[in-house]
């Protein structure tokens, strides 16, 4: 990168001033890691201190049948295929039930398109959750699945909505966005809801008072412009409404042990290669300097693995999400290596070792308890790794 534009962005970002999109695609033509870490660690500073979030949660995936058969994705299934299921409503609540002992504090609800399931099933779904377990957060439903209820219901999605809110749900997830631009898009989603339905949706959920998250699906065909234009439809939306609380950037998965019925649903894969960590840690970076109305940004450690996700949050992350107990929808895909559950005694240590504060929040981000910081004579103060 030329010097002088170095430090013309330099000063905007201690300036607190706007990058424009040609800023974004700049930041991503540069090799300086270091650099761009150290710049995305002030912002993360500047808005969260030495905090680092998480949460205790579960997720459930009730069923993974679905209509579509997206390029990335090796958890859908279609009707009668081996591995294909649907959980009856009482198994969906005993699983949340397992975890009641642990002081759970949301569940986290994503399913296929399900081609028969009747709309009725997803209140009554979450209604028996919620009563089973009222102390618990229901984030439920990415905007295209709201988008195929109202296909199957015949309600638009404003009746949808305050009929899910009124069996409890307190905030859909932010999936189903992968890569806005259509240049992509139309290479890699084999369903029916693209940017304009998708930021319908979220405006809905925000005029409703519901906060929202919003990901960005990356590491596969994609080029960085794409990545920048995503990002910043998000902050115009974000600039309109306010209710996006975190912006989640997801690692794009290789399809490794989905052979069991001599399959290999991930289409993609031939052609493109996983992100490597420190294109993980440039997206983190530049998307933190960039989504500057988005008080945080999230690295899924199940999607990064444990150490990149350490790293992530030296990079512009402040969000290391839960404990997760079973993801199938990366599990069914990726074997390098992630989890399927960190206890809280986990989360709590990680953070701390990559020299940070951590603070157990609910789906809100509202503070739950805070936890004392790494030992002062171990560790100094947290700063962006140089490497």
């Amino acid at each position: 990168m030329d010097v002088g534009l170095k430090r013309e962005l330099e000063a905007k970002v201690h300036a607190g001033e706007r990058l424009t999109r040609e800023d974004g695609i700049a930041l991503y033509e540069s090799d300086d890691l270091a650099w761009l870490g150290g710049l995305a660690h002030e912002v993360r500073t500047r808005k969260n201190g030495d905090v680092v979030h998480f949460n205790v949660n579960r997720h459930l995936n009730m069923t993974n049948v679905c209509t579509a058969s997206c390029a990335y994705c090796s958890f859908q299934r279609k009707p009668g295929e081996k591995d294909a299921y649907t959980m009856r409503i009482e198994e969906a609540v005993r699983l949340a039930k397992a975890m009641e002992n642990e002081n759970l504090t949301e569940l986290h609800i994503v399913n296929g398109l399900h081609p028969t399931l009747p709309w009725r099933y997803y209140p009554r779904s979450l209604k028996a959750l919620k009563e089973a377990l009222p102390q618990v957060s229901l984030k439920a439903f990415t905007a295209t699945e709201i988008h195929h209820f109202e296909t199957i219901s015949g309600l638009s999605a404003s009746e949808i909505l305050d009929e899910l809110i009124d069996a409890g749900l307190e905030s859909l997830t932010g999936g189903g966005a992968e890569i806005f631009d259509w240049e992509i898009r139309q290479h890699i989603v084999d369903h029916a809801t693209h940017w304009e339905d998708w930021s319908r949706i979220h405006r809905l959920a925000h005029e409703k008072g519901l906060k929202t998250p919003s990901t960005m699906l990356y590491g596969h065909i994609e080029e960085p412009r794409h990545r920048v234009d995503h990002v910043l439809r998000l902050r115009e939306l974000q600039d309109e409404t306010g209710g996006f609380q975190v912006f989640i950037p997801l690692r794009y998965q290789h399809d490794f042990v989905d052979m069991k019925d001599g399959k290999v649903r991930n289409r993609l894969q031939a052609r493109t290669t996983m992100a490597t960590g420190a294109e993980a840690l440039k997206v983190f970076a530049v998307s933190r300097l960039l989504f500057d109305n988005v008080p945080h940004v999230k690295c899924f450690w199940v999607m990064h693995g444990l150490h990149t996700t350490q790293l992530a949050l030296q990079h512009g992350a402040d969000d290391m999400d839960g404990s997760v107990v079973e993801y199938k929808i990366t599990h069914d895909a990726d074997n390098y290596g992630t989890p399927n559950k960190l206890t809280r005694d986990d989360l709590l240590e990680l953070i701390r070792d990559a020299g940070f504060r951590p603070v157990e929040r609910n789906t809100r981000y509202e503070a739950i308890r805070e936890y004392p910081g790494p030992d002062p004579e171990r560790r100094e103060s947290p700063q962006p790794m140089r490497l």
